[in-house]
């Protein structure tokens, strides 16, 4: 294998964290749009594709394939982002400057795995 470890390290943050949906999942279903339906569903699959996404990066001939999944999963969180500053219940309990400064970091998040499909 020819990657470098800070993409195992991204590998493992998607890895934990999409672990974290199946360990804590109310914590998810709380933040969870209305508007979406069946939040555990939606949950359970976010997870899923977190670990699955997280895994997929540490092979070459997968590589691809988790990074633009990876960069899709991280533009439709951002409707949950934004969710999150609707209304108080909404942020559960989060300050709202740490909820606005999470969305430049989705961006940035988006930007780490894009730079792995040229290097």
């Amino acid at each position: 294998m020819n990657n470098p470890w800070h993409l195992y390290f991204m590998a493992s943050l998607y890895i934990i964290a999409g672990i974290m949906h199946f360990i804590k999942p109310k914590l998810y279903m709380r933040i969870m749009p209305r508007y979406l339906p069946n939040h555990k569903l939606l949950v359970y699959l976010s997870g899923f594709a977190e670990v699955l996404f997280g895994l997929a990066l540490c092979f070459s001939s997968t590589k691809p394939f988790a990074i633009y999944g990876i960069i899709t999963m991280l533009i439709v969180f951002l409707s949950v982002h934004f969710y999150m500053l609707s209304s108080e219940k909404a942020s559960a309990g989060f300050p709202k400057w740490l909820l606005l400064l999470r969305i430049p970091l989705q961006f940035g998040l988006m930007y780490w795995a894009w730079w792995y499909l040229s290097n």
